[in-house]
């Protein structure tokens, strides 16, 4: 199923989850919320913001740090007649992306395949956690 879910992403935007993911300079696996807005099929980033913020009240509201996953960073974009301009991003961690999906607009399927996505990943993280700290 989870193959699934990356081609049928894949095939509607041309990129999928893993394609977009960094490993930031401590080893965590990141994502850029400029980067994950046109995969979950969203094109103005006001209204993407919009999810980011309520994901980020989810996230506090459940008693975890959200400046460990959804981390205020600036990014410098082009724009016409060579211009640039300096605009805001968010690093946002497996679980912030997560948030996200589970907070976004219900009536676009790929919200609901990115849902099923982070809680595949997210499930798979567990799995592998146990069995590294049963194994110590």
């Amino acid at each position: 199923m989870y193959y699934i879910i990356l081609r049928v992403l894949y095939h509607k935007n041309n990129k999928t989850f893993e394609d977009i993911n960094h490993i930031d300079e401590n080893g965590v696996e990141i994502w850029y919320a400029r980067e994950l807005m046109p995969i979950l099929q969203y094109s103005n980033w006001q209204n993407f913001e919009k999810i980011i913020d309520k994901a980020k009240i989810s996230c506090k509201n459940s008693d975890i740090s959200v400046f460990e996953h959804f981390t205020d960073v600036s990014k410098t974009i082009k724009m016409p007649k060579g211009a640039e301009k300096t605009v805001l991003d968010y690093k946002l961690t497996r679980y912030a992306c997560y948030l996200i999906a589970q907070n976004g607009d219900t009536r676009k399927k790929v919200i609901a395949l990115a849902q099923t996505y982070f809680a595949i990943q997210t499930r798979k993280q567990e799995i592998n956690e146990k069995e590294y700290s049963q194994s110590i």
